[in-house]
């Protein structure tokens, strides 16, 4: 809803509302009526976008879910760019549930903030305007205009590993927000510049020869990893970052081995990959 408030102040009629009802809680429909109606009052178009979210993970699902929404509506209204309401505790969150979990440079780069949300016709750019904005924050823009709101009870509930981590970084006084986040665009700039070396090294390195990919190392470990996790990426899910650097290191002392159904070996001054061969049964 602040977004709404502050967009309506920087770009009064130049843009539209999307609003999703992931179908998880009943009170969900009545929040959306909500933004609805305080649309309507200022005069911007806005949609309500119904999504079925699958089983599993069900915050991660339903995000799925709420992009692919997003990303047709987008695509229907000729919609360049799409930007959301993630704040600067959004971020922190991130950043510290994926230091937790053990992520890399691409994970620890959490929010970023410009991407582009996937769509089989259309790119779509994506920005998050308020992630230097802190929650209470925003919840202060919106007390201020006294627009009618809704709170989802989901924020509260200590089943979901962001609540946890929103209600243990509220008991640490002492974490700077503003300084994780200036650590956070660091480390995506970072990240930026090793994508960019790894796709000049695929472009002198790498040959692809009938079924197999070939690949010259660079010598560079990191680099090197980076090219080796994406050689081993199949069926539209990455390896674990543990597993490519076991076979990094096995390749380096001479060995082959396989990760995620792709077999590498070494032949001369390259490292061949290729599928793993289909196991024989019976």
């Amino acid at each position: 809803m602040a977004m709404l408030l502050l967009a309506q102040e920087a770009i009064p009629g130049g843009f539209e509302v999307a609003t999703v009802d992931h179908g998880l809680r009943p009170e969900a429909k009545d929040e959306c009526a909500l933004v609805v109606a305080a649309c309507a009052e200022r005069g911007v178009p806005c949609e309500v976008l119904t999504v079925q979210v699958g089983a599993g993970n069900v915050q991660a699902m339903a995000r799925e879910a709420r992009y692919h929404a997003i990303a047709d509506w987008a695509n229907a209204k000729v919609i360049e760019t799409v930007a959301t309401a993630h704040h600067l505790d959004d971020q922190v969150e991130t950043f510290f549930m994926r230091l937790n979990r053990g992520s890399g440079l691409a994970g620890l780069s959490a929010i970023r903030e410009s991407d582009v949300v996937p769509h089989p016709v259309w790119i779509i750019a994506l920005v998050r305007p308020l992630l230097t904005f802190r929650r209470a924050e925003l919840a202060g823009i919106i007390a201020s205009s006294r627009v009618a709101y809704a709170s989802d009870p989901s924020n509260e509930d200590d089943r979901y590993d962001r609540v946890r981590m929103r209600k243990a970084l509220a008991e640490c006084d002492w974490i700077d927000f503003q300084a994780v986040a200036k650590s956070v665009r660091l480390i995506a700039e970072t990240d930026g510049i090793l994508t960019a070396f790894e796709a000049e090294a695929i472009y002198r390195q790498v040959r692809w020869v009938g079924g197999e990919t070939r690949f010259r190392p660079t010598g560079y470990a990191s680099l090197d990893f980076r090219i080796v996790r994406s050689l081993c990426f199949t069926d539209e899910k990455s390896v674990r970052g543990d597993a490519v650097w076991r076979l990094l290191v096995g390749l380096r002392r001479g060995e082959g081995g396989n990760v995620g159904g792709v077999l590498a070996t070494i032949d001369g001054d390259e490292w061949v990959f290729r599928p793993e061969p289909p196991r024989r049964t019976g």
